[in-house]
């Protein structure tokens, strides 16, 4: 008898990084869940295709402000143990450059996935200031690959367009937290507006389309609405 896929779709750290790969998350999908930046488009020049554009590598970062005088920097990590990062060496990035992050730490904050970084070569204010924005790619065949059909790499799934089943483009996916509940996706609208959680599951997520970068959404029809004051209420 065939045995039955857990339901929970759950983000994993897959081995960890100095063990010859590693450092990725994977994201399963299920059958049921919870009730309830975007990728770059400009070619490189010469008819080239933009990192993003390119199958083999994989988005897991992103630089931030400069953090205090000596050169470091804030980073946005999409690995799954977010440190984890700091084990791929180099980094591809979208200015052109490679990098290597000599060290990392939780940013100030409680956010896991913001870290504060030390870059190699990177030692003044002023060389940090301008990795602001600047992502960060590690080539493909360096990550495991998931082991189900079902599974995703995680930073597969930040960026990708997300679409109603009548092809309306509702937004763009720029995270993937998990609270101890379950994986959610995070939203940004296509309008201007606050982000929402949607669970990563079958039932709320019917389509992954990685190639087509696009996800097919169900979504309550008061998606965006959810945590808005109400009309008169107070804006703390």
């Amino acid at each position: 008898m065939k045995k039955e896929r857990l339901n929970q779709r759950s983000a994993s750290s897959l081995p960890l990084v100095g063990r010859g790969r590693g450092g990725g998350a994977s994201v399963k999908k299920s059958e049921r869940g919870a009730d309830t930046p975007t990728s770059i488009s400009s070619p490189q020049g010469r008819g080239e295709l933009s990192l993003s554009q390119r199958g083999d590598l994989v988005l897991v970062g992103e630089f931030g402000r400069a953090h205090g005088l000596k050169g470091e920097v804030r980073l946005k990590s999409h690995t799954g143990d977010p440190e984890a990062i700091a084990g791929y060496r180099p980094l591809v990035a979208t200015n052109g450059k490679t990098y290597s992050l000599k060290s990392v730490r939780p940013a100030p904050g409680g956010a896991p996935d913001l870290l504060i970084a030390v870059v190699d070569g990177v030692t003044t204010r002023e060389a940090s200031e301008a990795l602001n924005r600047v992502q960060l790619y590690v080539e493909r065949d360096r990550l495991p690959p998931p082991d189900e059909e079902d599974e995703f790499l995680l930073a597969d799934l930040i960026g990708l367009s997300v679409q109603s089943e009548a092809g309306e483009i509702i937004g763009t996916i720029v995270a993937v937290p998990n609270y101890g509940g379950g994986d959610l996706l995070e939203v940004a609208p296509a309008i201007k507006g606050p982000t929402a959680l949607l669970p990563f599951t079958k039932a709320f997520v019917p389509t992954v389309d990685i190639a087509g970068k696009r996800v097919i959404a169900v979504l309550p029809d008061d998606f965006f609405e959810i945590g808005k004051p109400e009309p008169g209420e107070d804006r703390a």
